[in-house]
């Protein structure tokens, strides 16, 4: 009995002080039992480990290299990230090119046709799309008046003035790029789904027909002969 307890006790005591050394805090950092699980084998694009032993001391990887290796020896230089294509430029599945204008470039951008064709899905999802992004600021209406718009102030009306007869290239423009109190939206908003509530905002908003240059997405390199809003 009396052996029985004591390798009880002692089980116990090696069980806590396992667990106490999985504990970090201050300048302890604990153990690390399963350190891949923690460390992940991908490359990682914007870094770059060429010593093959760094991290050797904490583990090995099934490869022999140390933990910390982080470098693609199929690309040159052991780079992580490819190099593009020398004089070319990325394309999106749609097949047109990506939108590189300054803020600043209102005329250029306004010789832009939409990729897309407006059809009655194009508009619902415009409808969604508007909603979820737009409708706090310029309204339901797009009339300036939404919650957000009230509180801040000078947020433009879309049925009112020169937005009337602004391009449908300019409105792409501005979301992407941002104009007075408006903010850019190219880094939350997919290039199609911008396209798409231009689209909303033309034909259901301001009540116009469909632009007569509107392009196919196949034809990504046209420009269509519109005069930029004065």
């Amino acid at each position: 009995m009396k052996i029985t307890n004591a390798s009880l006790f002692a089980g116990s005591v090696l069980a806590l002080s396992l667990l106490a050394g999985c504990k970090a805090g201050g300048e302890n950092p604990g153990l690390e039992y399963a350190p891949q699980m923690y460390h992940a084998v991908g490359y990682e694009p914007l870094s770059q480990i060429k010593d093959e032993a760094q991290g050797s001391w904490l583990s090995t990887r099934e490869d022999g290299k140390g933990e910390f290796f982080n470098s693609n020896v199929n690309n040159p230089h052991g780079m992580n990230m490819r190099e593009p294509v020398a004089n070319t430029v990325p394309r999106n599945k749609q097949g047109y090119l990506p939108h590189r204008l300054q803020q600043f470039e209102l005329d250029k951008a306004a010789l832009i046709p939409s990729p897309f064709a407006a059809s009655e899905q194009v508009l619902k999802d415009g409808e969604k799309l508007y909603t979820q992004y737009c409708n706090t600021c310029h309204g339901k209406g797009g009339e300036g008046d939404g919650l957000a718009g009230q509180v801040v102030g000078g947020v433009a009306n879309l049925k009112g003035g020169a937005y009337v007869n602004l391009p449908e290239g300019h409105i792409f423009h501005v979301i992407t790029k941002g104009k007075g109190r408006m903010g850019a939206h190219g880094s939350q908003i997919p290039a199609e789904s911008r396209w798409k509530i231009v689209h909303y905002v033309k034909q259901v908003i301001q009540g116009q027909a469909v632009a007569a240059d509107s392009i196919p997405a196949a034809d990504s390199t046209a420009v269509a002969p519109v005069n930029p809003a004065k």
